[in-house]
């Protein structure tokens, strides 16, 4: 009888479930999209019912393809959107308020108090990141003043909070486990990556209490069961949930980059690209991040990573508030129209900069129109942006390991463009490897699973079904271009309102 791992990947602006064979094939899949709630300039929310809502209904349709027992399914693994905080009434189960989504730029003004104050090199000193509103420990002390008796209901103890991995562990288990993994807890600005634990001189820096914190787990292994009741999942209570990454680590995985120095980027909402750097973190010193890619049987994989914050969304932007395009694969059919942007740049700062720049007050940037600018020169330009802030993570990755990467392994959604793909190649003059199945996210999270349930022994046991991907080999010399970009994003940075 067939047996089968099961995939949970809740992201941005959509949940996706996949059921996956050992072998790594998709045997069948579901994908629901959910709101986007932007109630002030630089703010991001979701509604956290809406994220178990489609989570869960994505999982029933995804089952529903199939005529399998429930007993078929071995292990559930689950990767979710990082930095995203909530927090949620401990006895019932309710949110208070909305989730404060990780691209939300609401405590910037915090952050920079942190720097100012001198606190920088003590947080990275513990954390690997640096005082930024991306990361969640703000977010959480944002919750706890801005809602009306928040702080005196934590103080009772009546109240949790977590990232989107705890949130749906909670729930899927009947609030029975309030947990996060390692890869999620080393995003929160609250936590020693080095000890793993967090850490109790940075929670009261933020002001936010420990008890309301999810205890850190190992990202394989007995995480809990589902329990009985958990809407549109009754069929599965008892299966055991075995794996639990944020969804870059789940990628990084998914590629097979188990030994250092191996990379990968995801073209998702963000871009993020992330390098193995072994059982030792290093820090970076060109405004890379250090955090922790898993856990396992007591050891520690930690890794380099560099984050946009908007990429695959800046598509969305062109789609949804400009009317541009109707569909994201127009965009790349219209840029294939023109020769060149001509002279177009466009930097998608809609919500700041991140790695390596660091601009919290930066924003969306165009340069170079004229009346002879069409809507193929803006599709163009937009894809570009992602190909550009890309190979600027890439560069200071680089420096940071005092070597050039031979290759590139892609994936994610907007990965699916031949010619911003092509476009990479060009501009970092080494192979960009694409999987014939992008979604390595899910794919992450159904290994961890697998491993948990003792499918394999370890990840290099780990066998996926090889069907050819596709490699774009480097060719045109981009740096003209590279350099013209660089022009538009210090027009970006300079940006900043009175």
């Amino acid at each position: 009888m067939m047996e089968y791992l099961l995939a949970l990947d809740q992201g941005t602006t959509s949940s996706r479930a996949i059921l996956f064979t050992q072998r790594g094939e998709v045997a069948a899949s579901a994908q629901i999209p959910f709101a986007q709630h932007y109630p002030k300039p630089g703010w991001v929310e979701h509604d956290p019912l809406d994220l178990l809502d489609s989570q869960f209904r994505a999982v029933a349709e995804c089952l529903a393809q199939r005529e399998i027992h429930p007993s078929q399914i071995i292990g559930l693994g689950l990767a979710n959107q990082r930095e995203t905080a909530l927090l949620w009434e401990k006895d019932t189960g309710k949110p208070v308020g909305n989730a404060i989504v990780w691209q939300c730029r609401r405590t910037a003004d915090f952050c920079t108090q942190l720097q100012q104050e001198g606190y920088t090199e003590a947080i990275r000193a513990r954390t690997g990141l640096l005082p930024d509103a991306y990361f969640s420990g703000t977010k959480y002390r944002w919750l706890l003043d801005n809602i009306p008796g928040a702080r005196r209901r934590a103080a009772r103890g009546e109240l949790l909070c977590g990232t989107v991995d705890s949130w749906l562990l909670w729930n899927l288990t009947g609030g029975k486990v309030h947990a996060s993994d390692y890869s999620n807890c080393s995003r929160t600005m609250l936590f020693d990556i080095h000890c793993r634990y967090w850490d109790d001189t940075l929670c009261q820096l933020l002001d936010v209490p420990m008890n309301l914190l999810p205890q850190p787990v190992e990202n394989s292994g007995n995480l809990g069961v589902i329990a009985s009741g958990v809407p549109h999942l009754e069929k599965l209570a008892g299966l055991p949930i075995r794996g639990m990454a944020g969804d870059q680590q789940a990628a990084l995985f998914g590629q097979g980059c188990f030994s250092a120095g191996q990379l990968k980027n995801t073209y998702g909402t963000g871009c993020f690209t992330l390098m193995n750097t072994g059982s030792r973190p290093v820090i970076s010193q060109n405004g890379l991040l250090t955090c922790i890619g898993w856990g396992m049987a007591g050891e520690t994989t930690y890794v380099l990573e560099g984050s946009v914050f908007n990429a695959g969304s800046s598509i969305q932007w062109l789609r949804d508030e400009l009317g541009l395009i109707r569909q994201a694969s127009e965009c790349d059919r219209l840029a294939e129209e023109v020769p060149d942007n001509g002279g177009v740049y466009l930097v998608s700062a809609f919500t700041g900069l991140g790695a390596p720049h660091w601009d919290m007050y930066a924003r969306g940037t165009v340069v170079g129109l004229t009346r002879g600018t069409t809507r193929a020169h803006l599709c163009r330009a937009v894809l570009e942006g992602i190909a550009y802030q890309t190979a600027d993570l890439i560069s200071a990755m680089e420096r940071d390991a005092e070597e050039k990467i031979s290759s590139l392994r892609v994936d994610g959604g907007a990965s699916v463009s031949d010619f911003m793909m092509q476009y990479q190649a060009d501009l970092l003059g080494v192979p960009v490897e694409r999987p014939n199945v992008v979604e390595t996210t899910a794919w992450g999270a159904a290994c961890l699973a697998g491993l948990g349930a003792g499918v394999w022994n370890g990840p290099q046991e780990m066998i996926r079904e090889k069907i050819a991907g596709k490699v774009y080999l480097p060719g045109t010399d981009r740096s003209k271009e590279y350099a013209c970009w660089q022009r538009a994003l210090e027009r970006a940075k300079a940006w900043e309102e009175e």
